[in-house]
């Protein structure tokens, strides 16, 4: 029996594929910003909201991603820029907040919210993340084995990548979140806002630099 992937090769790709999952990114800094400011819940839905963005990649690869980056590569790279911008105008909206911010002792912190969904904003991060392009046009094409089906390699491949991310990302995420309990402290929440803002436009940098 031919096994879809060699076993070597699907190897050397856990590998790689855990060095890339637990560096720091775009994707892992935004789950901490998530985190500290809403908490483990929407941590938890914007890791979802990524790896969902990263399905969707993996099924753009089996239609020929690799071709059309090649192809259209001003393409992507807008779509990372507006990614990034995305980024910035949210970590600029929680640094406005901190600055705004008047409420008092014990009141829920209202005065910023990321986004309406945190599934969307975190869909929104990955699909334009620079990160995950190069690892569909770089990273993974040299594990692929064109000897054998492709669907089936990609189904291996997929399902490493979500579990290392979704273990990686949501221990970023929650780590933020650990945070979270003392949101209602008015100096410790505008601390935390204005780190949360940094922390999204240092994303949003990461973006620019690798996009």
């Amino acid at each position: 029996m031919t096994l879809p992937v060699d076993p070597a090769r699907y190897s050397a790709f856990l590998v790689t594929m855990f060095v890339m999952a637990i560096t720091p990114g775009p994707a892992n800094l935004f789950a901490i910003a998530t985190g500290m400011q809403k908490g483990k819940g929407a941590a938890l839905l914007g890791v979802v909201g990524m790896n969902t963005a990263t399905l969707v990649w993996f099924g753009c690869s089996a239609l020929g991603l690799g071709a059309l980056i090649i192809a259209f590569p001003k393409a992507f790279h807008l779509l990372a820029l507006a990614g990034a911008a995305y980024l910035v105008w949210l970590g600029l909206k929680s640094i406005g907040s901190a600055l705004k911010d008047a409420g008092g002792e014990g009141e829920p912190h209202q005065s910023f919210r990321m986004g309406r969904s945190a599934f969307r904003d975190g869909f929104t991060v990955q699909i334009a993340n620079p990160k995950i392009l190069l690892f569909f046009t770089a990273v993974l094409p040299p594990f692929i084995d064109v000897q054998r089906p492709l669907a089936p390699q990609l189904l291996m491949f997929a399902a490493a990548t979500i579990g290392m991310d979704l273990i990686s990302m949501s221990s970023y995420g929650l780590g933020g979140a650990a945070l979270a309990s003392r949101m209602t402290e008015p100096g410790f929440r505008k601390g935390f806002a204005v780190v949360v803002g940094v922390l999204l436009i240092t994303a949003a940098g990461l973006i620019v630099a690798r996009g």
